[in-house]
Parts: C-alpha cells; structure tokens; sequence
C-alpha cells in the first residue's frame, strides 16, 4: 500500500521548489539590493556592538562608584580624571557617552527584540486560530484587535507605563501589549487565503488534527509577511520604547537607554552641550534606519506578486 502524502504548501511554481531553492533565491534577491546590504551590516555592527559592550566601553556607566562627578559635561576628546579619553564626552553624571551609547544599544536593541519575538508568538497564535476556527472565535478576536488599532501605540504605552510603573521587564510587556494585534492582523489575512487551498483540503480529508494543520501546513505558509512585518516592527518598537523613555517612564536612570541618553541632554543643546544628546540621537536615527532599510527589501523579496522578488 502506498502511503498518502498531504501537500504542505500552495500551489504555485514557486512554492513547487524544494523549499532551500527558495531559500535561497530570497537571500540572493536580497543581497542584490546594496541599500539593504548596507542596512544589514550596520544592524550587525550595532548588535556586535552591543553584545559586547563590556569588553570593550572605556567604563561602566552603570557603575556609579566608578563615576567621578567632576567628569561632568566634558567635551568630545577631553582627559577625564583617570587619564582616560572620552572621545564623544561626558554628560552631566560624568558618564562617558561612547560608553553609555554602547550598553544604550544593549537595551533598546534588546528591548526591541524581545518584545517584537513574544508579541508575534502571541499574534501568530491568535491569527491562525481565529483564520482556521473562523465563527464567533474569530469575530470576537478581530473587534478587540480593531479596538485596539484604533489607539495610538504610544497613548496605549503611556497608560500601561503608568499602571505598571518603570522598568525595562515593564517597558517590554508594555510593547507586547500594543504590538500584538498587528501580528494577529498579518497573520490572519494570510491565513484565510491559505485555509482555502487545495492542500488545506487535502489534509483536512485525510483526518489531520485542527492543531497540526495549524501549525505544520498553515503556519510555515505564513511566515513570509510574518518575518516583514516582524522585521519593521522592531524598529517601531525601539523607537517607542526612546519615547517613552525620553518621556520619563521607561527605562529607569541607572540604566539608561538610547531615549534616556537623549533626554538627559536636551536641556542643555540650547547652552552648547550638544554631544549629551546629539550622539546618542545620532545612534538611535542609523539603528532604526539600518532596520528599516531590511524591512523594506524583506518586503520585496517575500511578496510573490513582486515583479521584483528581487530585483
């Protein structure tokens, strides 16, 4: 007896491919774009950066027994008090800022990340559920996403913040709270488009359960635009993590991030003092650009209807 095979994909030309030729074909697409080449290297700079930031910032910044308050607001290429020096300055704790920016990056990078990884496990979830399931599941799940949409993610943000309090474990549900729905929104539409082909009803027909449809034939089908979306919302998210932190109720002063540095020297641009805020500011703007950059490239590759799919 022959034992049935149940599709696992679409039935397109492309997706007839063994799935490493796809594979692939999106890296070389993306690596024909040097707009995202560029993007790429600078996000892996930054992430190499940040990784090892204790190894190789001048000082701890976040050791405050180590900070010398007569270091303060110190110009770029001044000696600080150890005979080390401070390349990009100080602020007005006496951190040195190359320093501060290096374990700034670890935070908001982090912060992003992490919050970007739970919100679209939680998104995908709920998506592909309310897809295959449809019914009142999927209506009742829609309204509260559209419930939310219809908020501005940082008025969301600033109302849990206040609940929740400060806090770097706080700044990230908070962002998982507002990101989620997007995700689900994503995943969901394309969802619906899968359940309706040929190799949903295949396995269907030969007795799969609901959750390894789900997850073995729906999920991976979806994954492209999940990956987009993913991608441009980290940036999204550390960008209003800044925010928030900028605002005063994100992360907390002794472990400052990106938004906190910036904000620790915006009162002083007007006297002179524009490195406190302008590096830091500097950082924050070629992150978000470095992700951006990808996101829009990942968007061409992983659209099959692109003319471009890479070019």
């Amino acid at each position: 007896m022959v034992a049935a095979h149940i599709p696992t994909g679409p039935d397109t030309a492309e997706e007839n491919q063994p799935r490493d030729s796809i594979a692939r074909k999106r890296i070389k697409a993306f690596l024909r774009s040097p707009g995202a080449l560029f993007g790429l290297l600078l996000f892996l700079l930054f992430l190499l950066l940040a990784v090892f930031a204790p190894q190789i910032s001048p000082q701890n910044p976040y050791d405050l027994d180590k900070l010398d308050i007569m270091d303060n607001m110190l110009a770029p290429g001044a000696m600080l008090g150890d005979g080390t020096i401070s390349w990009l300055g100080t602020d007005d704790q006496g951190r040195d800022m190359l320093s501060a920016i290096l374990y700034g990056l670890r935070i908001s990078i982090g912060v992003g990340v992490v919050s970007v990884v739970i919100a679209s496990a939680i998104g995908a979830f709920v998506g592909i559920g309310c897809a295959y399931i449809g019914g009142r599941v999927d209506s009742l799940a829609m309204r509260i996403v559209d419930l939310q949409l219809s908020f501005p993610s940082i008025l969301v943000a600033l109302v849990l913040l206040s609940v929740f309090g400060r806090g770097i474990d706080k700044v990230i549900l908070a962002l998982v709270i507002v990101q989620w729905a997007y995700y689900a929104r994503t995943v969901r539409g394309s969802a619906l488009v899968e359940r309706e082909k040929d190799y949903i009803a295949a396995a269907v027909s030969f007795g799969a359960p609901r959750w390894r449809i789900m997850l073995r034939h729906l999920l991976p089908n979806c994954l492209p635009p999940l990956i987009v979306v993913a991608t441009v919302q980290i940036a999204h998210a550390i960008s209003l993590e800044a925010t928030l932190s900028f605002l005063g109720v994100g992360v907390p002063v002794t472990e400052p991030s990106l938004g906190m540095l910036i904000a620790n020297g915006y009162g002083y641009l007007l006297s002179g003092k524009y490195w406190i805020s302008t590096f830091p500011g500097f950082a924050l703007l070629l992150l978000v650009l470095a992700i951006n950059l990808v996101g829009d490239r990942l968007r061409h590759v992983m659209d099959p209807y692109s003319d471009q799919n890479g070019n």
